[in-house]
């Protein structure tokens, strides 16, 4: 079952996003879609995932590991993550 994480990373600016991005390499397995940017509270990632175990198995392997070469190895927070179970979806399809 896919699987929404929204997340709040333990920094407040695109650039650093895009510099723990950067050092992440190749994209994660199963991922299938990323949404990021900034509201009243500060930066948002949305990420949409195969399943629940390819977004642990993410958060534990590769974004932990990001976080520490780009904030050093005691980060001062981790991302504050909210998890969803997609029970529904919609996808608007192209016609033509």
């Amino acid at each position: 079952m896919q699987w929404i994480a929204v997340a709040t990373p333990p920094f407040a600016s695109i650039e650093k996003f895009d510099q723990v991005l950067a050092r992440m390499g190749t994209e994660p397995e199963g991922l299938e879609a990323r949404y990021v940017g900034t509201s009243n509270d500060g930066l948002r990632v949305i990420t949409l995932w195969e399943s629940k175990a390819h977004a642990d198995k993410f958060f534990a392997e590769q974004l932990g590991p990001a976080l520490a070469k780009v904030l050093g190895p005691e980060p001062a927070g981790a991302p504050q993550v909210v998890g969803i179970e997609v029970e529904r979806s919609y996808q608007r399809q192209p016609v033509g």
